[in-house]
């Protein structure tokens, strides 16, 4: 049975990409990855993967090819090029792209690997580092029905909601979408912590029984903790949301539609960077309230 599954080659094993690999392997997939950094091919081998030297090496036999790596310029640099994916993948193989980047990339992938009979998909996640590892990620995707199919079993290791939203670079389209709301939802519920503070509320009542009606959402359930305990350890990184409202803003004015609300969280996302805190987690978007409210950060 084990044997009948596609080999896999995972390019990129970081916050997500390490976790999410773990879980094809606890599936039963023959997994061979690439990274640049030894201790993540250590990790991935101590769960039963095999680490490769080179994408080229790692690509060469695989039949379903996937990348998880922080943008657009990082996905070119491994996918094109005489030492990239689409030079040393066998043709007919699945090329599946869960980095989060812009829609045009995406289509521009899918354009090149076509010459060289590599199939596309975009499939970017959300659910965060707890997602990944819980194997409970959403999971959008675009390309052909047919090559969705074939990698659903794939998917459901990964993930629990996994819908094809259209042609290529939609999944990237939804998944803008997706950022731009986590961020707005992020900064409600920050705005929200500091009021409450400052009005002499307990905060972790306040939350739970905010968390019980129609303020709820998945962002306070996961970040809770973060909000009560300052913890800003990263699931996901100030840096990678700045570069993801970057897309969704540029995408957005490319069709028309206007982000007047997302615009302004963009521009405190980007003001946390500048400030040095862009290693943190997203929730750290309470710091910037702080700050503007004078409380001491």
């Amino acid at each position: 049975m084990t044997n009948k599954l596609p080999k896999v080659a995972w390019i990129g094993l970081g916050i997500l990409g390490s976790p999410m690999s773990e879980n094809l392997i606890k599936a039963g997939y023959d997994v061979t990855g690439y990274t640049r950094r030894q201790q993540k091919l250590d990790r991935l081998t101590a769960a039963g993967g095999t680490a490769a030297a080179s994408i080229a090496e790692a690509v060469r036999a695989a039949d379903v090819v996937i990348t998880m790596v922080p943008a657009s310029p990082e996905v070119e640099a491994i996918a094109y090029g005489p030492d990239g994916i689409l030079e040393n993948a066998r043709p007919g193989a699945l090329l599946i792209d869960m980095s989060s980047i812009t829609p045009q990339t995406s289509v521009d992938l899918a354009k090149s690997a076509a010459t060289k009979g590599i199939r596309v998909l975009d499939a970017p996640v959300s659910g965060g580092e707890a997602g990944a590892v819980e194997a409970v990620l959403s999971i959008m995707v675009g390309g052909e029905q047919p090559d969705f199919d074939e990698a659903k079993p794939l998917f459901e290791a990964l993930g629990k909601t996994i819908v094809l939203c259209g042609p290529h670079g939609s999944g990237q389209t939804v998944k803008a979408a997706n950022q731009l709301i986590v961020a707005i939802n992020i900064q409600a519920c920050a705005e929200a912590v500091v009021f409450l503070e400052k009005s002499g509320v307990d905060l972790t009542a306040a939350l739970e029984v905010l968390n019980g009606g129609l303020a709820g959402s998945t962002v306070l359930t996961r970040k809770k903790n973060n909000f009560l305990n300052r913890d800003f350890t990263p699931g996901f990184r100030i840096d990678l949301h700045h570069k993801d409202m970057g897309i969704v803003t540029d995408a957005a004015r490319n069709v028309g539609a206007p982000l007047p609300v997302g615009a302004v969280v963009a521009q405190l996302i980007a003001s946390l960077r500048t400030q040095g805190d862009g290693g943190l987690d997203h929730s750290a978007l309470l710091r910037v309230v702080e700050r503007l409210s004078g409380t001491q950060v």
